[in-house]
Order: structure tokens, then C-alpha cells, then sequence
């Protein structure tokens, strides 16, 4: 899952950043449902979960929607990414002015380092745990084949037995072929409606017809977050979009309440469709030009940066809290709100410090030595 939002370039007017300020609210929120979702990671004993009930978990009344339906803040991840790339690259892409290297060492340098070190750290960690366990912890397929599909990134792509190693990983391994897809058509086609129109049935089309793959859904709601970016450039709805905004964003807010009122979200197929329709609109209405204010910047880069790093070590800050308990001999605390403070709270510490001295160190050294200094940015 890249978690891709951006920066807007200055206006010629104000030296104050300009961001897509709805776009890094959204895109930390989905990283929070993701996380919270995965706090069930603590229930594991090994790879089995015994006796485990959702209502067990700490603040469930306040948390539950996070608890039950967290997972699907990967779809929208997916639909802000194909929202980022269509708005930052589609153009540069289909009038040749960001060749296939550019594109892709950009993308490298964002995605791999952390993944590399994510990845053996975990192989680390799970080799003291077995022992401990006689099992590995939450993800089963540990072995060579396995790693090696995660060294290239291909952990997903069909030829896994199943999760493994860092398995959060698996919505970015999806990413990347769609990444790919996104690159040959807007090269070779065009940045056309029309065409991401044709992607976007096909992905619906998938979907419906329960194909499993679920690189299908990743092209989905990558295209249909493109649509967003795409609509969002037509001069013909931008009259429309300022007279009716407000009253439609906030509908749009309040949906989610009216779903739950109406048992939308009592089949995980109908909350799959409604994100799918729901975020690109979501983000079409938010994802506008603002100027931040000095004081609230540096949080809003804050909470953009973390994502896609908070992501990514959840689950070894996870492992190595089960090898302590399990070499202490004492439970995990795991019903406690205190502990669920603590792991969030932890992880979003650390995920600002990974971003900072190992990501942007990294982004930096690969593009310069592997591009011609390309410009660093956060997608």
C-alpha cells in the first residue's frame, strides 16, 4: 500500500506552503484504522487465534467501527495514491517529460529501504520467536521462497502460499504492479477519462464477478481515485464545486452515520462498494488548495509522513512486544486501554523518527546517486 499524498507548489503570491490539507487528514485517519485493526495481532498465539472476540478489545463502544472495519483503510490508501499520481504525474507521464527511469527511481527510493529493513528485521525476530512459540507469529510462511518474493517485492502477485514475513507489505506489493500499469497507459494512451473509465470497469468488473485476485480491487480504487484528480482539473464543474461544496461535503461527512443507520455496513461487500464510491468523492471535495498557517504545517507534515512508516513497523514493534512477554512469562496486557496507548503511541513516535533520519536520508542517497537529483517529494 504506497501511502502517496503531496505537496502543492507555492503560489507566486504567498510564500506560505500550499498542501492538499484534506488529503493528509484522510490519509492519516486510514493509517489509524489500519493500525487499530491490526491491534488483534496481540490476540495470536503463534499463528492460531484462540477464543478470540472483537468486543474484548480496549474502548471497543468508541473504537468499534476501526475494530471491525479498519482493514479498509487500504482501499483508501489505494484511492488517494491513484488520486496523488494522476494529479502529480499523469501529465508529465503522457507528454514525455518524466521518463520510465525518473518514474520508477522515484517510486524505489520512497518504497524499498524501509521495506529492505522492515523485511530482515522481521526474518530476525520471527527466528527468536519460533523457538519460543514453536510457531511463527501471525504470518505462517516464513521460509526462502517466501522471502525472496518480499526481497523483490513480489509478495502478492499469485505465487505466495500465503502471508508472510512483514505482511502488511502485501498492499504495496499489489501497488506496485498497478504503478506499472499506470506508467505504460499514460504513456503509450494518454491521461484520458475515457481510459480510466475502461480501467475502472474492468476492476468493478473483476470485483463483481469475485475474481480473487486482489490486484484487482488495487486497480479499482487507484483509477477511480484518479477519476477524482482527473474530474477535479475540468473547468466545467469548478462554478459548480464552489456553490454547492460545502452543503455536499458535508453530506458526505455525515454518510458514513447514515450508512450505519441504514445497516449498510452489516455486509463487508457493501462496505467494499461504498468506500469504492464514497473516498474518491471524499477526496474530489477535500483535496483543495489551501495555505497552512506556519504553527499547524509542521504537524500536517508530521501526520502525512508517518503513514507510510507506521505502516510498515507496526507489526515488528508488535513481535518484538510478543518475544518479551513470551521470554518474561507474562501476558500481553492487551485488554488494557493504557497498553493500547502505549503500542500507538509508540509507533507513531518512532514512525516520525524512521521518516526522518532513515527515509529522507535514503530518498535522498538513491536519487542522487541513481537519477539526476530529482526533486524530493512525499508520493
Amino acid at each position: 500500500m504506497s501511502k502517496s499524498a503531496g505537496t502543492r507548489p507555492m503560489s507566486a503570491s504567498s510564500s506560505a506552503p500550499q498542501k492538499m490539507m484534506g488529503l493528509e487528514i484522510v490519509r492519516f485517519l486510514a493509517a489509524m484504522a489500519v493500525l487499530i485493526w491490526h491491534y488483534q495481532h496481540f490476540w495470536h498465539l503463534g499463528t492460531e487465534v484462540p477464543d478470540f472476540e472483537r468486543s474484548a478489545q480496549p474502548l471497543y463502544v468508541p473504537l468499534r467501527w476501526l475494530y471491525e472495519y479498519g482493514v479498509y483503510g487500504v482501499q483508501v490508501f489505494w484511492c488517494i495514491s491513484g488520486y496523488i499520481f494522476f494529479w502529480k504525474y499523469s501529465r508529465m507521464i503522457a507528454e514525455g517529460r518524466m521518463a520510465a527511469r525518473q518514474f520508477f527511481i522515484l517510486r524505489l527510493s520512497r518504497l524499498y529501504p524501509l521495506h529492505l529493513v522492515t523485511l530482515l528485521l522481521v526474518a530476525l525476530l520471527q527466528a527468536v520467536y519460533f523457538p519460543l512459540a514453536n510457531d511463527y507469529f501471525v504470518y505462517a510462511h516464513n521460509d526462502l521462497p517466501h522471502f525472496l518474493l518480499q526481497l523483490f517485492m513480489a509478495s502478492n502477485w499469485g505465487f505466495e502460499q500465503g502471508p508472510s514475513f512483514n505482511g502488511p507489505i502485501w498492499s504495496i506489493s499489489l501497488e506496485v504492479i498497478v504503478y506499472a500499469l499506470f506508467f505504460v497507459v499514460m504513456r503509450r494512451l494518454g491521461a484520458s477519462i475515457g481510459i480510466t473509465c475502461v480501467l475502472i470497469a474492468v476492476g468493478a468488473g473483476a470485483f463483481l464477478l469475485k475474481v480473487p485476485h486482489q490486484v484487482f480491487q488495487c486497480v479499482l480504487c487507484f483509477f477511480i481515485g484518479g477519476l477524482a484528480a482527473q474530474v477535479g482539473r475540468t473547468g466545467w464543474v469548478q462554478a459548480r464545486r464552489v456553490m454547492v461544496g460545502r452543503g455536499v461535503l458535508a453530506l458526505l461527512l455525515a454518510a458514513p452515520s447514515v450508512a450505519g443507520v441504514l445497516g449498510l455496513f452489516a455486509h463487508r461487500p457493501v462496505i467494499q462498494l461504498f468506500i469504492v464510491a464514497y473516498t474518491p468523492v471524499l477526496l474530489y471535495f477535500l483535496a483543495e488548495q489551501c495555505t497552512i498557517p506556519a504553527r499547524f504545517d509542521r504537524l500536517l507534515d508530521v501526520a502525512g509522513n508517518v503513514t507510510y512508516s507506521s505502516y510498515l513497523i507496526h507489526f515488528p514493534i508488535q513481535l518484538m512486544i510478543a518475544i518479551g512477554c513470551r521470554q518474561a512469562g507474562l501476558p500481553i496486557p492487551k485488554e488494557s486501554p493504557l497498553f493500547l496507548a502505549a503500542f500507538l503511541g509508540v509507533t507513531l513516535v518512532l514512525s516520525v523518527l524512521v521518516y526522518r533520519y532513515f527515509e529522507v536520508p535514503c530518498q535522498k542517497l538513491i536519487r542522487n546517486r541513481l537519477g539526476r537529483r530529482p526533486a524530493l517529494v512525499r508520493a
